[in-house]
């Protein structure tokens, strides 16, 4: 059996618009030759169920895990674009977030307060965000940056950390930032951007590992196909969705590089 999950920007605002690009995305894969495709998301199964899965057929993962856990056990199809701000082309970047009256002027200035990152495995709230705060990190005499890291489990909630007083600053990826922004702007209500992470290929659309070459690409042809699809432009909009593109698997390096530049300046760990 095959399955199908678009979990990164599932907002709850934006679900009807994700069911219409799969349905349209569904139907343009059908005519492109792939068999089995599911006619529903897959939404009851954790992310790491999904991505193992042996019948995945397409799903989008974070870059982190695509360079560490699950190398070797996904296959990128393609990298959506996004309109809005902090993404070029297929790239996109992480913002850092601080109440609005914070008198924060940069990061260095949040030095001995409280952070939250949604996870250890995330690109766009921890690794980005332990990139930029190595330098800061190699300068200190000792001790750690920060007097608590709040591990949120989502960017929403590492907003909500924010918002509510329970941290002082958090990295949310630019993306999940601005499509809440537009639909839940009081998620986003008393938060100011600080500053903005170093940009990284964006959150690729992944199938398993070892499918054949012609079926990925019959899955690229129709990606592409609902891509241009006037139809599914209302869903795509709502996405805010823009494109895709096709980059090869070393595109991803540099958030390995961007986590070895923490490490070789003394700063493995947010702390």
């Amino acid at each position: 059996m095959s399955i199908a999950s678009l979990p990164m920007y599932d907002l709850p605002a934006l679900r009807r618009a994700t069911d219409d690009w799969w349905a349209g995305l569904a139907r343009a894969l059908t005519a492109a030759g792939i068999d089995g495709v599911p006619r529903q998301l897959e939404r009851q199964l954790g992310l790491d169920e999904v991505w193992r899965h042996p019948g995945l057929l397409i799903s989008q993962t974070c870059g982190y895990p695509l360079t560490h856990a699950l190398c070797g056990q996904v296959q990128v199809v393609a990298t959506p674009a996004y309109g809005v701000e902090g993404c070029d082309g297929a790239a996109y970047r992480s913002v850092f977030v601080v109440r609005d009256g914070d008198p924060a002027e940069g990061l260095a200035d949040l030095r001995g307060r409280r952070v939250a990152i949604n996870s250890r495995t995330s690109q766009s709230g921890y690794n980005c965000l332990r990139h930029a705060l190595a330098p800061l990190a190699a300068m200190a005499e000792s001790g750690p940056l920060f007097s608590e890291v709040v591990v949120s489990g989502g960017h929403g909630a590492s907003l909500a950390a924010v918002r509510e007083n329970r941290a002082d600053l958090a990295a949310v990826d630019g993306i999940t930032y601005a499509l809440t922004a537009r639909t839940e702007p009081a998620a986003v209500a008393g938060l100011r951007v600080l500053a903005w992470g170093a940009a990284a290929p964006g959150l690729p659309y992944v199938t398993r590992a070892g499918i054949s070459e012609d079926e990925l690409a019959a899955m690229r042809d129709g990606l592409l196909t609902a891509a241009a699809d006037p139809d599914l432009a209302a869903a795509r909009r709502a996405l805010s969705l823009t494109g895709f593109e096709i980059l090869p698997l070393e595109a991803y390096d540099v958030i390995d590089e961007m986590e070895a530049e923490a490490t070789a300046l003394g700063y493995p760990d947010i702390a």
